[in-house]
């Protein structure tokens, strides 16, 4: 089978094919099929099936270069599976995302999967957002992202930005130096991203003056946090004691939103997640919204989701074989 996808600009084969064609090579070995470019249309030739998903995929992709996006490994392999979910339409509905704000680089900062997207919007129209999912799907970045551009257009006149200092085995004693430069390290995901975010000049002179806090969750107890953008970190190590005291902070002209990856508990035994228990106890409540990500929203490398999704299946099989062996001991 063969079709053609007629081309307005040649700039636009350029985009598509990439550098020395990878981005073309990808998709040629994804879908067994040959791609050749001519001056005003693109040929695709193969099995039917394989030839009509590789069309999709490639007008999903120019969608993309239309926007004045390059292509990417990482949006590459996100339209591979948005074709392959049946999803491929839904590309209309993320490149026409508007920039959350612009970093200390001068490069825009937008959602770069539904799930981020969604997640965006969330935050934008609810007091409290709590996202969970797992690692690399831009749930604290992004929300940095939305408190900064808030901060910036005055709605809000702090951010603050805390976790719990709770890590898998260490203890904050066994570190040398002051309290701050004992708690630092546990916070450096936070001033990485408000770095990118502001520039290093512009972030110290905004702690400076009170502007901007990052502290772990231990110093929020007693406060009562006015017209400020509240980030928690790292969710999942908090216990519901910890969880509560974090939500009831709120105050007036505030936002707040909850981050964490269920799937790295590192609390110890016996001690439940905050994280997990406050989805089930705020459900349904107005103005609180719950966003989850799945491994395709990761936008790190793609080995990324492929080792969460292999760490899926792990724990599908350890369950399935322990309810298994649970039945048999009962039978015996």
């Amino acid at each position: 089978m063969e079709r053609n996808i007629n081309i307005e600009r040649i700039e636009q084969i350029a985009g598509l094919f990439g550098n020395f064609d990878e981005n073309i090579k990808h998709l040629e070995a994804k879908y067994q099929v040959s791609v050749t470019s001519h001056s005003d249309r693109i040929t695709v030739k193969g099995e039917p099936l394989n030839v009509q998903n590789a069309v999709r995929a490639i007008e999903c992709l120019m969608k993309i270069i239309n926007k004045g996006e390059a292509i990417n490994d990482q949006n590459l392999q996100y339209v591979f599976a948005l074709v392959g979910d049946g999803e491929d339409e839904k590309i209309d509905a993320l490149t026409d995302s508007e920039c959350i704000c612009v970093t200390s680089k001068g490069r825009p900062v937008k959602p770069k999967t539904l799930g981020q997207k969604q997640y965006v919007e969330a935050i934008k129209n609810h007091t409290v957002t709590i996202g969970v999912g797992p690692a690399g799907t831009g749930k604290t970045y992004l929300a940095v992202a939305m408190a900064v551009d808030a901060f910036r257009s005055k709605q809000i006149n702090r951010i603050i930005l805390t976790r719990p200092a709770v890590e898998a085995g260490e203890k904050l004693g066994f570190l040398p130096g002051d309290l701050q430069q004992k708690v630092d390290p546990y916070l450096r995901p936070l001033y990485d991203a408000l770095f990118d975010m502001l520039g290093a000049e512009s972030f110290q002179r905004c702690q400076e003056r009170g502007d901007i806090e990052v502290a772990p969750l231990a110093y929020m107890r007693g406060r009562t946090l006015d017209d400020s953008f509240i980030i928690l970190d790292e969710a999942q190590n908090t216990t519901n004691e910890q969880m509560k005291m974090f939500l009831t902070r709120l105050g007036y002209n505030s936002k707040a939103v909850v981050t964490g990856d269920i799937t790295q508990i590192d609390l110890p035994d016996g001690k439940k997640s905050g994280l997990k228990e406050v989805v089930k106890i705020l459900k349904g409540i107005d103005d609180i919204a719950v966003s989850k990500f799945s491994d395709r929203d990761v936008v790190r490398h793609r080995l990324v989701g492929q080792i969460i999704k292999a760490y899926e299946r792990y724990e599908e099989r350890k369950s399935e074989n322990k309810s298994y062996n649970n039945k048999q001991t009962k039978k015996d």
